[in-house]
């Protein structure tokens, strides 16, 4: 993994205060356009805010990101951001990432993100990531399937399902 160099920008720094503003105002259409910033960084934010403020119309721009962006981090606070959202209608969208995302960071949190929505739909997704090469990736499957077994056998999802989810 290539270590980054940390560095401040003014320009980011700017984007970051209109960002405030447009968080404040709830405009999620100016956080779905920031999805292709060319700053990573930019991207990562804008991901985590359009959770926040759209719901579950945050899930299909955010799953293009989990699909398309070239940057790992933004891959994985993608599936982050969808586990935490909670909706099933995320679940195809982590499933492929568990399947086919090359970095085991990515695949990873799609596994966990993919317990915390502590849905039945995932069983086979999780099942087959049990046979992952990364030793990550199948533990990550082991934690979210020990929530799916235990939402099924409690019947109920509640706040201690979604936290102890992955």
């Amino acid at each position: 993994m290539a270590v980054t160099k940390y560095s401040t920008s003014p320009e980011r720094n700017k984007i970051f205060e209109e960002m405030e503003g447009k968080f404040d105002g709830k405009d999620v259409d100016y956080f779905k356009k920031l999805l292709t910033h060319g700053d990573s960084i930019v991207r990562t934010r804008a991901v985590c805010i359009l959770a926040e403020i759209a719901g579950e119309a945050a899930v299909a721009p955010i799953g293009r990101v989990l699909k398309d962006d070239d940057n790992d981090l933004v891959r994985h606070e993608a599936a982050f951001s969808l586990g935490q959202l909670g909706f099933t209608s995320g679940i195809g969208l982590l499933a492929d990432a568990v399947k086919n995302d090359s970095s085991l960071f990515v695949r990873h949190e799609a596994a966990v993100a993919l317990g915390v929505i502590g849905s039945e739909d995932a069983r086979k997704t999780l099942d087959a990531a049990l046979a992952d090469e990364s030793e990550e990736v199948r533990d990550s499957a082991v934690v979210a399937l020990s929530n799916l077994d235990y939402i099924r056998a409690v019947n109920r999802r509640n706040d201690f399902t979604r936290l102890t989810g992955g």
